[in-house]
């Protein structure tokens, strides 16, 4: 028996010897009746390998198990089934059959409880000829393995992390923003999506070149451009986590490395306006003494208030340039793959070169003020509608002031409830109108 043991356990895959402990192996002639040869898991906790297997088996056993166990996916919007205890269903590969069977062992460990608690353990136990053994332990369960994961991709919930210190949290990723919605140049938006979906399918090309599988993207402009909702954009595309880090509430270098570890594959790490997260020059910009004394009354105190808070940021936080950059790109950030890195700034000439040179932040997104062809998608999202007799007009307006797009949009937005489309137009062009007549009046006055 231990040497039939050993014998399974040289021949699976490390990721599987967690899971598929013990073997049950049934001597018997070629020619005979099939003799079983099973294997079952013996955790208390579920492993990954189980959950996979389970993924995998849900298609069979809604289709032939007798009785189901169901549970809520995708914020009680599918079902995840599975077979109940002590049922079994079949599955083919490459033809040859086997069968899957459920089952747990309960028992009762000693505790100082007057109420022992039940210490149940989940398994599912393979069965098939031993004529089949080298398939199945060489190909066949790394299929299920690999499939079963494909499966919990597709159906799991994402999520939206957070950082408090170095500990992650999360709440279920909600946003509905996509590409299709998103108020951008057309050319500009088919090549984000075109190198968003090439880097998604990548990871043989990467490590082909030898490349840890993540890229970097910077996007930079004025406030009100869109920078965050691009971002939820990328990650409902290619089906991403995000894990939104925040600088100022890590400790130091050892604090950002242990995050980074903490993230999963298929996920978008963010730092949001990273040239205001914290001075990663080192070049912290301070009023000399001698120059916050020569400020009097209420604004010496403000200088005074500002310097203080710089300083108890500076003791605080010991998150360096070097430790940024090795958290981009260095040995550490090859651990996982399938990884997008995206900072976000207002002011990119304020950020260090060697923070967002190519290698780094792969690829730079300006986004910039609202253009015309940005404007029609807000018309059709806010107000669907794809022309408009003052369409001209304001291209000719936006063509000569600049206005965000969330400034756009909120002048498209209905305010009461009989506004309709035309209303909401000419409120656009009567902003835009003053807007433009306020500009005029600067040039004047300089």
């Amino acid at each position: 028996m231990k040497n039939a043991t050993d014998a399974m356990n040289v021949s699976l895959a490390r990721e599987i010897l967690t899971f598929l402990t013990e073997l049950q192996n049934v001597h018997g002639e070629s020619n005979a009746v099939p003799k079983p040869v099973a294997v079952k898991g013996e955790r208390f906790m579920r492993s990954e390998a189980y959950v996979a297997i389970e993924n995998y088996l849900s298609s069979n056993s809604s289709k032939q198990a007798k009785r189901l166990k169901a549970d809520m996916l995708r914020n009680n919007q599918s079902l995840s089934v599975s077979m109940d205890e002590h049922e079994e269903v079949g599955d083919e590969y490459k033809r040859v059959k086997v069968w899957w069977a459920f089952g747990k062992n309960v028992s009762k460990q000693p505790t100082f409880s007057f109420h022992p608690v039940a210490d149940e353990k989940r398994y599912y136990k393979l069965t098939f000829h031993k004529k089949n053994r080298d398939l199945i332990m060489d190909d066949y369960l790394s299929y299920v393995l690999k499939e079963g994961n494909a499966i919990k991709i597709r159906n799991r919930q994402r999520k939206l992390y957070t950082n408090n210190g170095a500990q992650w949290s999360h709440v279920v990723f909600e946003h509905p923003a996509s590409f299709e919605t998103l108020a951008m140049e057309p050319a500009k938006k088919e090549e984000i999506i075109e190198d968003l979906v090439t880097f998604s399918k990548g990871e043989e090309f990467y490590s082909r070149i030898g490349r840890a599988w993540k890229r970097g993207y910077l996007l930079y402009g004025p406030p009100g451009t869109g920078k965050s909702t691009m971002i939820a954009a990328m990650a409902n595309l290619l089906n991403y986590d995000i894990y939104d880090l925040e600088l100022t509430a890590v400790k130091d270098n050892t604090e950002l490395r242990r995050l980074l570890i903490e993230t999963s594959s298929k996920s978008i790490i963010v730092i949001e306006d990273i040239d205001c997260s914290r001075d990663l020059t080192g070049q912290r910009k301070k009023k000399p003494d001698k120059e916050v004394d020569n400020i009097g009354g209420d604004e010496k105190k403000k200088a005074m208030s500002m310097l203080a808070r710089e300083e108890q940021d500076a003791s605080t936080s010991k998150v360096t340039l070097s430790g940024l950059l090795n958290f981009i790109d260095g040995l550490w950030s090859a651990c996982g793959g399938e990884r997008l890195i995206v900072f976000t700034t207002n002011h990119v000439h304020k950020l260090d070169p060697a923070l967002i040179r190519r290698g780094r932040m792969d690829k730079h997104v300006e986004l910039s003020y609202c253009g015309y062809e940005s404007f029609k998608i807000l018309a059709k999202n806010y107000l669907r509608i794809d022309s408009h007799h003052l369409f001209p007009t304001i291209q000719k307006l936006l063509d000569e002031i600049q206005m965000t797009p969330a400034d756009v949009a909120e002048n498209l937005m209905p305010k009461t409830a009989s506004a309709d489309a035309t209303s909401s137009i000419q409120d656009l062009v009567a902003t835009l109108q003053s807007v433009k007549q306020e500009a005029e009046q600067i040039e004047v006055g300089q």
